[in-house]
C-alpha cells in the first residue's frame, strides 16, 4: 500500500480529530464538535417524501425554524434533485427556487449557517450574495469549471463530494480496485487543485450513494476514519437512503430508526457533519456521542 494511504487499520484507534475551523465571511467558526446539517429540498422529486417542498415560503420557514429549533447547525438548500433520473433543471428554474428561500430564511433566522446545495457556479455565487454562507457541490467541480475560481473568489467553504459521471449516469460507474484508495487519491488531488485557486477551507464527502454500489457504501462507512489522514473535516451523507432501506426492504420513510444507527457509527469512524433529514434524533446522536467519546 502507498505510504500516503495507510490501511484502514492504522485508523482505527483515532477517534479524536484535531480542532478545525472554518472561516464564514469574517468568521472564524470552531468545528470542536459534530455539527447537524439539516436539509431542505426545493424541490418536487426528492427520493424522499418528507423533504419535497416547493413554493411554499410559509411552510419553508415553518420547516427551518423546527430545524433550528430542534439543534441544526446549519441548513442546506438545493433546488435540484441528484437522484438516479431525476429531471434536468434549467439554470433560471434552480436561481428561482433557491434564491428567494435563502433570503426569507436569512431574515427571519440572521444567526444560521446556510449551504447552498448546487454544482453550477452562477448559482453558488447568486446564493452566497443572497445570504448564504458556502458552498455543496455534488461535483467537486467537475460539472461546471466556473466553480473552483467562483468558490476561492467568494473566500467562502467548499463542500467537495466524490461522484463519478452525473446524477444520470454514476450507478453505471461504480467499478474500482481499491474504492477508499481511489477515493482519497481524487480527494487529494482536488484538494491540491482548490489550494491553487484560492480555496482556504474545504470539506469532504465521500459521496455515499453516488457511483457506489450498496456494498462499497458500507464498506466507506465501516472504514471512514481512512480518510483522516487527508486532514480535511469529513461530511456524511446517509440519511434515509437507499443502502438503507433497500438492504432492510423499507421504504425512504420507514428508515429513520437505521438512519439513526448510521449516523452513530458515522460518528465513531470519524464524520464531522451529519447531512440528515430529521435534526433532532441526528442531534440527540450527536449528544450522545460526545458522552461517550468527549
Amino acid at each position: 500500500m502507498d505510504k500516503l494511504f495507510p490501511s484502514p487499520s492504522d485508523f482505527e484507534d483515532k477517534l479524536f480529530p484535531p480542532k478545525i475551523t472554518l472561516r464564514i465571511k469574517g468568521k472564524l467558526l470552531l468545528l470542536d464538535r459534530p455539527w447537524v446539517m439539516g436539509i431542505l429540498n426545493l424541490t418536487p422529486d426528492s427520493f424522499y417524501s418528507g423533504s419535497r417542498f416547493l413554493g411554499d415560503e410559509a411552510f419553508l420557514l415553518q420547516r427551518a425554524d423546527k430545524m433550528i429549533v430542534e439543534g441544526a447547525d446549519m441548513l442546506d438548500i438545493g433546488g435540484y434533485s441528484s437522484r438516479p433520473g431525476a429531471k434536468e433543471v434549467s439554470l433560471e428554474e434552480e436561481l428561482s427556487r433557491v434564491i428567494p428561500a435563502i433570503i426569507a430564511i436569512k431574515k427571519n433566522n440572521p444567526g444560521i449557517l446556510i449551504s447552498i446545495d448546487t454544482f453550477r457556479a452562477k448559482v453558488a455565487e447568486e446564493a452566497i450574495s443572497a445570504g448564504a454562507d458556502m458552498v455543496n457541490d455534488i461535483s467537486a467541480g467537475e460539472l461546471d469549471k466556473d466553480m473552483i475560481r467562483t468558490v476561492a473568489g467568494l473566500e467562502i467553504p467548499y463542500i467537495a463530494m466524490h461522484m463519478r459521471g452525473t446524477p444520470k449516469n454514476m450507478q453505471q460507474m461504480t467499478d474500482y480496485g481499491d474504492i477508499l484508495l481511489e477515493i482519497a487519491k481524487y480527494f487529494a488531488k482536488k484538494l491540491e487543485d482548490f489550494n491553487k485557486a484560492g480555496i482556504k477551507d474545504v470539506i469532504l464527502d465521500p459521496g455515499f450513494g453516488f457511483a457506489k454500489t450498496l456494498e462499497q457504501n458500507y464498506w466507506i462507512l465501516k472504514n471512514l476514519s481512512y480518510f483522516k489522514i487527508i486532514q480535511a473535516p469529513i461530511l456524511v451523507g446517509v440519511s434515509r437512503k437507499s443502502m438503507i432501506y433497500k438492504k432492510l426492504d423499507l421504504t425512504p420513510e420507514e428508515s429513520l430508526n437505521a438512519t439513526t444507527a448510521l449516523h452513530m457509527a458515522a460518528l465513531i469512524n470519524g464524520a464531522n457533519i451529519l447531512r440528515v433529514h430529521d435534526v433532532k434524533e441526528a442531534k440527540q446522536t450527536v449528544i450522545l456521542y460526545n458522552q461517550l467519546y468527549s
